[in-house]
């Protein structure tokens, strides 16, 4: 039987090992030809090594499936360009871009250097937006090509991008970015024939070995709701033409429960018809508080 993105081909950031291999293994399962992207770095963005991305090469070989590995840095120009290219020139198209790299720089916000936000800030938002980019201009040349497009693009949120974390506001601050660009390139590509999601997901990897180890420890026997393999279905659900009506969104997903994410909406609100006197916003602001929903807790507080 033949799987869902048989005849694809899936480029996937960070893809060496936790989510990313994860995701490209299932791609592969599933009928893609993929393209293996990692620097190979520590958990903290150093130290980098070509072995992880060609161990998923092999892996995925071994298993009867086609894969290359991609060594480029996808938060350099050049590099996002330069894995473009390394999926046209291998496989000759590219249907599907999973947004996963990433690395932590964990601190408060009163001891977080200049220097860990921007790296983190870097890798993430900015990886995002330059894969995106060359692969947008890609599939938009395509179209003024009359080629018809059915391309994929699954960024890689968090839940601390959506109610924020204590002691990773660098972290919070590029995956809330992220989940807003989703939203923005959805808009923006739609009409060239690209869907754009972004997943929250609550998995164990190298990422989450630190605060959270203890929620993220495996059953001693029984399902592993924290395995990384739980969160691919849904991504590469997300990759295939299955879903060419969902764009715009950001699904929670952990173990078997997926959820689709209630972002920022507009809430209740007061019109004075004029301009309001500071002494009386006390009231104002306290009704308007009342009326809406209460924000999720702060992962951490």
């Amino acid at each position: 039987m033949a799987g869902i993105c048989e005849g694809r081909v899936a480029v996937v950031t960070g893809a060496g090992r936790g989510l990313g291999r994860a995701h490209a293994l299932e791609f592969a399962r599933q009928g893609a030809k993929v393209v293996v992207n990692d620097l190979g770095v520590g958990p903290d963005g150093r130290d980098g090594s070509d072995a992880p991305a060609q161990e998923v090469v092999a892996e995925i070989a071994k298993a009867g499936g086609e894969a290359v590995a991609d060594h480029h840095d996808i938060a350099t120009w050049d590099g996002a360009a330069g894995l473009v290219r390394t999926a046209l020139d291998a496989f000759g198209q590219l249907d599907v871009l999973v947004n996963n790299a990433g690395f932590l720089r964990d601190r408060m916000l009163v001891n977080l250097s200049e220097q860990d936000w921007d790296d983190v800030v870097r890798v993430h938002l900015k990886g995002h937006f330059l894969t995106l980019r060359h692969a947008g201009a890609h599939w938009r040349d395509q179209y003024k090509f009359g080629n018809l497009n059915d391309a994929r693009v699954v960024n890689t949120s968090s839940g601390a991008g959506l109610l924020g974390s204590v002691g990773q506001g660098n972290y919070a601050a590029a995956k809330a970015g992220i989940a807003a660009l989703t939203i923005q390139a959805a808009a923006e590509l739609g009409r060239y024939g690209v869907t754009v999601n972004a997943i929250a997901p609550a998995a164990r990897t190298r990422m989450t070995e630190g605060p959270f180890s203890s929620m993220m420890a495996a059953p001693d026997s029984g399902f592993d709701a924290m395995a990384p393999e739980n969160v691919s279905p849904l991504v590469v659900w997300l990759g295939s033409d299955r879903s060419r009506a969902v764009s715009g969104r950001v699904f929670e997903v952990e173990g078997g429960r997926i959820g689709v994410a209630d972002g920022w909406q507009h809430g209740p609100t007061v019109d004075k018809g004029a301009r309001w006197e500071p002494a009386e916003l006390d009231a104002v602001v306290a009704g308007l508080i009342e009326q809406a929903p209460v924000p999720g807790a702060v992962y951490g507080a």
